[in-house]
């Protein structure tokens, strides 16, 4: 059944924002450059240092409690960037108060509370946006389109590597992180979105293996994994994640090996074609120079390119790149590799819940 969303139009979006730690930045940063289709009207969080220097420096209204903040400033959309865990909370609460909702990834620690936001902001009529803003990236953007033109023929085998550093510095920044009900690990949180491209880009799971430990940092969830996947049209892949590399970040990457094409994207965050080989020749191999760029962020630059998709749909102009639905297709695959990791096992997917 398809749910129809009344159209914001000849007015700005009015946004508010909850979290503002270090991935709020972004958030922020996006909504100040595209002004002329969203208004931020006030901020939150618990932290009262962080929310003085949030209201103070984008001039809004700070407070401690979502609901103050809807009740107070209308706003039409909320913005979620809490830790993981608190996710559900924040959603659901701005849903059953009539607010669309931008969550952050991974749109929760938890399948079955995922599953509740969706239906909430279902039963709300409100629209519900995970960001997974890497799929906005000007090199898989690229990689994308030539998959979905088939140029790779049959997909043998696809790799990714994220070989990056959080010092134990990092995770004592703050007491969620690194835990099991509020963050998760390196799987969960630094290498989610190279986990949602294994379905968005490859295609359904058919099974899936993990190993996970905690070679280092004192966290309770894992600092190093692997994971084997067998995709059910029969390509098979692996990816390698630690948060252990020495001395600073060192490889995001995304290597495809088909029938008639060799991709290899690396670069610190996917933000280098370093191999591009197709049996075929298109007009879109000229642009792969122009598709590289440098970034000392593992964020990459997608979250302006995510809220103008957003923007668009809440104006009735087009649909969310990654709706809750999606969001959940890519949280379900994090579950199944801990499941696998916790129990020793291959798990199925889909997961039976």
């Amino acid at each position: 059944m398809t749910t129809s969303f009344p159209s914001i139009v000849n007015r700005k979006i009015k946004v508010g924002l909850i979290g503002c730690g270090r991935i709020s930045k972004n958030h922020l940063k996006s909504l100040q450059e595209l002004n002329s289709d969203f208004e931020l009207v006030g901020v939150c969080d618990i932290d009262p240092e962080a929310l003085q220097k949030a209201s103070a420096e984008y001039q809004v209204e700070g407070f401690e409690r979502l609901e103050d903040l809807i009740q107070t400033t209308k706003p039409d959309m909320i913005s979620v960037c809490t830790p993981s865990g608190l996710h559900p909370e924040h959603t659901i609460t701005a849903a059953q108060l009539g607010c669309h909702v931008v969550c952050e990834k991974p749109m929760a620690t938890k399948f079955e509370p995922a599953v509740k936001m969706i239906k909430t902001c279902h039963e709300n009529n409100v629209r519900l946006f995970v960001v997974h803003q890497n799929r906005y990236n000007s090199t898989l953007q690229l990689l994308k389109q030539a998959i979905d033109n088939e140029r790779f023929g049959r997909i043998y085998m696809v790799n990714l590597n994220v070989f990056w550093t959080r010092p134990q510095e990092y995770y004592d920044m703050a007491k969620w992180r690194g835990t099991w009900d509020l963050d998760g690990g390196c799987f969960m949180n630094q290498a989610s979105h190279y986990i949602d491209l294994l379905s968005w880009m490859i295609g359904p799971i058919e099974s899936l293996h993990a190993f996970t430990t905690t070679l280092e940092r004192k966290i309770e969830a894992e600092d190093t994994g692997v994971l084997s996947v067998k995709w059910k049209h029969g390509g098979l892949g692996s990816v390698n994640v630690t948060m252990l590399t020495y001395p600073k970040n060192l490889e995001g990457s995304i290597t495809i090996l088909g029938e008639k094409g060799s991709v290899r994207v690396g670069g610190l965050a996917v933000n280098e074609i370093q191999h591009w080989e197709f049996s075929d020749s298109r007009p879109e191999d000229q642009t792969i120079a122009d598709a590289n760029y440098q970034t000392t962020s593992v964020y990459g630059f997608g979250h302006k390119g995510y809220y103008q998709n957003v923007a668009s749909t809440l104006r009735g102009e087009a649909q969310p790149l990654v709706d809750g639905q999606e969001g959940l297709d890519s949280l379900e695959v994090l579950v199944a590799t801990y499941q696998s990791a916790r129990e020793g096992r291959r798990v199925q997917l889909p997961l039976q819940v």
